[in-house]
């Protein structure tokens, strides 16, 4: 089997009794923690045009050693009325499983230790069938689909057999939702498409920016990425870079899920602490980063090229042409090391080009972006930026 190996290592026991049905082709894994819309949720998957294999979706409650008594009872109330709802509505080519209330320990608890936990699960049933293309579909608890959110997920990967995953559009809840809280969400999703895009501008092919609710990967490149992490927020991010490195992750436009707009305090970041922050006015979303240090990044991918085989000496008068904000950080990050690291193990240009944006990666962009706006540049008007960029675009 493909991921016997895997498995062995993870050490996550088996907790569903019901062997997988030979048909399943899809399994969708939420975490749930003290969640009040959890049955919305599976209602709007219960409503989902359904493919012709059997759709599985587990739900992991979960919370940590160190929760207090209120959330361990709200959760204890969910799994019971999970079960309940489960009996009701389970169907042959659709099937609910509920797991938990699960304790971790307080050290990792969190959203990827109970993400990596049901997606461990979901690999072993798609182990059990020897099924390594089958796709795990991220979901959160506060989150619902649309009506053809399964059968777009199912129709990308046919088309797209060598994609490794793919984000799916996400466009948060806004229904009830008014004054500075709708403004709020409204300038997030923007902020969130203005980063995209300027990334694209930039040059760097892996413009991906996602929710944990947002994406989708196939059973067995999620076992060769080592599968999910255990951060407690931001762990779609850094398992969706780390699958890059395995080709192709894909965008799906065609079907859109929706996530709460809720504040929250719940994780250490993300769209509910950042909504807190800007309704206490602590975080100013009408301001982002500053177009001109995509632009600065922009000159500096464009030659990247030119650095395969480069000399030391070379370099540096190569960087010496760059605007003064991304030379002062690659000197300062010392990136020369690591390109030569890249250099030794790249026998051609078309290797070296490949992985060069395995040095210089999301994380290191991000890191450039504060370095920069800490020391040359001041975060500017949110509008204005996406001005800037249109403008550029064209």
């Amino acid at each position: 089997m493909f991921a016997n190996r895997y498995l062995q290592k993870s050490h996550n026991s088996e907790w569903i009794e019901n062997p997988p049905d030979p048909d399943t082709g899809i399994i969708v894994v939420i975490p749930c923690y003290r969640e009040p819309e959890i049955i919305k949720t599976l209602e709007s998957l219960r409503l989902c045009d359904l493919p012709s294999f059997t759709t599985e979706v587990i739900v992991l409650i979960n919370h940590s050693v160190s929760s207090n008594e209120e959330v361990i009872i709200f959760n204890h109330n969910t799994a019971s009325e999970l079960s309940y709802w489960i009996r009701q509505n389970n169907v042959r080519n659709l099937r609910f499983f509920a797991e938990g209330p699960v304790e971790f320990p307080s050290k990792w608890a969190g959203a990827g230790l109970a993400r990596k936990r049901g997606m461990d699960n979901a690999v072993r049933r798609f182990n059990l069938l020897n099924r390594p293309e089958g796709i795990i579909l991220s979901l959160d608890a506060d989150t619902v689909v649309d009506k053809n959110y399964l059968t777009s997920v199912y129709e990308h990967f046919v088309l797209h057999p060598s994609d490794p995953g793919a984000v799916i559009s996400f466009k948060h809840q806004t229904e009830g939702l008014k004054g500075r809280h709708l403004q709020g969400i409204l300038l997030y999703e923007k902020y969130i498409s203005y980063y995209r895009n300027a990334l694209l501008y930039t040059g760097y092919p892996y413009p991906i920016f996602t929710v944990g609710s947002a994406f989708a990967v196939r059973a067995d490149a999620y076992i060769k990425r080592g599968g999910m992490n255990r951060r407690q927020a931001g762990e779609d991010f850094y398992f969706l870079q780390n699958l890059v490195q395995l080709g192709n992750v894909g965008e799906i436009s065609s079907t859109t899920v929706h996530p709460s707009a809720r504040l929250s305090d719940r994780v250490p970041f993300g769209t509910g602490p950042i909504l807190s922050k800007w309704m206490c006015r602590e975080e100013d979303l009408t301001k982002t980063y500053n177009f001109m240090a995509f632009m600065d990044l922009r000159a500096f991918f464009m030659i990247r090229k030119d650095l395969f085989r480069i000399s030391e000496a070379q370099y540096y008068k190569n960087i010496s042409y760059l605007p003064e904000p991304i030379q002062d950080f690659l000197l300062r990050d010392i990136f020369l090391k690591e390109l030569d690291d890249l250099n030794r193990n790249c026998s051609s240009l078309k290797t070296f080009n490949s992985r060069f944006f395995q040095k210089f990666n999301a994380f290191k962009i991000l890191k450039y972006l504060n370095y920069v706006h800490n020391n040359y540049y001041e975060k500017e008007g949110l509008e204005a930026q996406i001005g800037m960029l249109e403008s550029n675009l064209q």
